[in-house]
């Protein structure tokens, strides 16, 4: 859960940090002959929600960059350690990415044991974005505020819905039930897309979820009541903070990063960042990603794996403050 002051920091550093371009390579360097055919860009959750959309932009550019196919391959399910698994096992030749992010770092102190680990298996390109949560209800559901939902809880038996045990979503929904004092139970999907297929017809009472899913909101599909931010968000003025609509001092706030399999040429790494970083400051990437919500904020791969650390132990004291544990 990034604070807006991180990001505003963690942004002036990117903006400082010189762009890292490829230097010119020995022959038969592995720079020199990449990339060569498609690479794949595995997204940890399902088609349809707004990982998969931010992924698609950024992908969408860099083909463009690498005059390459960008192929998106989403992998959802087990809290995102499916795709994080196979990134970490797939060859190092820089022709794999993986959308990694806070579920990566929470996923270390979540689950008792993985078969990877979330630093020392990825090689790090460069930051992508920041985001918040909206808080979404079915039209069916009789609240139209934080404030009502919280009484309707505590005396209705609600389904929570998120795209994946131990997402970023599925941690908000445990923390706003915390500091809001009320019970529902999990209903994990592989997405926010499949989650919002079941929430659109009342089945499941509760989402979080980024700013491409307001999309349903705006249709009338849904009801959003709130923002988890410090702040209300640009592009939707009038849904209220949860701070501000009925739980003050709750704040949540996510992000994702582009990784790629452990050694990975360090070239290959340098080049990839270069080109991540300039498609990032494309007005057409930036623009649109604004308008779902995100903060873009590009960086070197060491801000990134410092930023990751940070993380990891950040979500460490907060899952074991609030003493959450998942089985594998």
């Amino acid at each position: 859960m990034l604070t807006r002051r991180q990001i505003v920091a963690f942004s002036a550093a990117s903006a400082l940090a010189p762009a890292l371009g490829a230097r010119p390579a020995p022959a038969q360097t592995p720079l020199q002959a990449w990339p060569t055919r498609p690479i794949r860009l595995i997204v940890p959750f399902a088609a349809g929600g707004p990982t998969d959309a931010i992924a698609r932009i950024v992908g969408e550019r860099l083909a463009r960059i690498w005059n390459q196919q960008v192929i998106i391959e989403n992998k959802g399910g087990a809290g995102g350690n499916i795709a994080y698994e196979m990134a970490a096992r797939s060859d190092p030749d820089g022709y794999t990415m993986v959308m990694g992010g806070a579920t990566q770092a929470a996923n270390r102190s979540l689950y008792r044991s993985l078969s990877y680990d979330a630093v020392a298996d990825f090689a790090p390109i460069s930051f992508i974005c920041s985001f918040s949560f909206f808080m979404f209800v079915p039209n069916s559901l009789p609240t139209t505020s934080v404030k009502e939902f919280i009484a309707y809880a505590k005396q209705n038996k609600l389904i929570m819905a998120s795209p994946g045990t131990g997402s970023s979503p599925h941690l908000c929904a445990e923390l706003f039930k915390r500091m809001a004092g009320i019970e529902m139970a999990h209903a994990p999907y592989r997405g926010a897309g499949p989650a919002m297929n079941d929430l659109i017809p009342g089945r499941v009472h509760l989402l979080f979820s980024g700013g491409a899913t307001l999309q349903n909101a705006k249709a009338g599909q849904v009801r959003a009541l709130g923002y988890t931010g410090a702040k209300r968000a640009a592009m939707a003025p009038e849904i209220p903070t949860i701070a501000e609509a009925g739980v003050p001092g709750f704040e949540v706030m996510s992000w994702y990063g582009l990784f790629v399999p452990a050694k990975t040429p360090p070239d290959i790494v340098k080049k990839m960042n270069a080109d991540a970083v300039a498609a990032l400051a494309d007005p057409s990437v930036t623009g649109r990603l604004d308008q779902l919500g995100y903060t873009v904020a590009s960086s070197t791969p060491e801000e990134l794996a410092a930023f990751l650390k940070a993380d990891i132990d950040k979500w460490g004291r907060v899952i074991k403050d609030g003493g959450i544990v998942l089985q594998n």
